[in-house]
């Protein structure tokens, strides 16, 4: 049974394929209104998500498909002490594909090897959120045209951000990355990560707590909060959540053609005045992870088949 847990579940070729029928999709939506007729997602979120959630239903919706499952951990038998096993092998008899959120790291791996059908990683704690990392790489292809010779420029929380960490693992499987690091110090990369995706693969890094030093380098600019919710002392969130505002005038030296990102949800470290400037594509981001996820349920359903 195929799942996605890990982006590196997927091959460059596979990314490639699943960002073709994307593509397409967008192409020719009402080629694929029915092609999940009779099909039900299950979305289980133990975790808060408005996009993520909504934008597996929504996919699934457009499909043809129909959605069934739970927002809050508290409405779900979690509840009651059911373990993640427990709740894959229930849930596998209602339902052909799980979407799965949980806060703690690894759970979806613990569905999918309990479940009988394909299990989606919707984001599990502050390790792993492949199909947000999917959604960023669709954006990417469409603005940049590729993905080979970029400098990327990650800034914020670089520690707790699973999106990051998701992304830059992707990335480093094309050739001439370059990365740049920005972020306060007790937000920084995590060591891991530098040295299994950064060193082992020879992608050039640079870390710095000054972003408008290297703006006029980057070409993508990948913007992230400081995450309450990761935080276990409140006084650490409220003294490191403003670290980064990006307002207009630290856009005056940036690429004319830079793409600006970010996965949401912003609470203040992107101006809404930057909302109208060409370069900003975090909200084309939101409507690429729609048609990124009607490509992956179709990839796992098709899988499922066979």
């Amino acid at each position: 049974m195929r799942s996605l847990i890990d982006i590196l579940d997927f091959s460059v070729e596979e990314l490639n394929e699943l960002i073709g029928v994307a593509n397409d999709i967008i192409a020719n939506p009402g080629a694929y209104s029915e092609k999940c007729k009779g099909k039900k997602l299950a979305t289980l979120f133990f975790e808060p998500s408005t996009r993520t959630r909504l934008s597996f239903e929504a996919a699934m919706l457009e499909l043809g498909g129909s959605v069934l499952g739970f927002s809050e951990a508290n409405s779900s038998s979690a509840a009651k002490g059911e373990s993640v096993a427990d709740t894959a092998k229930t849930i596998s008899c209602y339902a052909d594909i799980i979407a799965m959120r949980h806060p703690k790291e690894g759970a979806p791996l613990v569905a999918s090897q309990n479940a009988s059908i394909p299990v989606i990683n919707a984001g599990d704690g502050g390790h792993n959120h492949p199909t947000q990392t999917l959604a960023d790489l669709l954006t990417i292809s469409r603005e940049k045209g590729g993905f080979n010779n970029l400098t990327v420029g990650f800034c914020g929380d670089l520690k707790f951000g699973r999106t990051v960490h998701s992304l830059i693992t992707a990335l480093s499987r094309y050739e001439g990355l370059n990365v740049v690091l920005i972020s306060p110090e007790e937000l920084k990369l995590p060591s891991y990560v530098k040295k299994d995706v950064l060193a082992k693969n020879n992608i050039p890094y640079k870390q710095t707590t000054d972003l408008e030093s290297v703006m006029p380098e980057l070409d993508i600019l990948y913007m992230t909060r400081v995450q309450r919710e990761r935080f276990f002392n409140e006084e650490d969130y409220l003294r490191l959540k403003d670290s980064y505002v990006l307002e207009p005038k630290k856009l005056k030296n940036a690429k004319k053609d830079l793409c600006i990102m970010h996965p949401l949800p912003r609470v203040n470290e992107i101006s809404v005045a930057v909302d109208s400037d060409p370069r900003a594509c975090y909200f084309k981001q939101v409507l690429n992870g729609k048609y990124i996820r009607m490509a992956l349920i179709l990839k796992l359903l098709e899988e499922a088949k066979k």
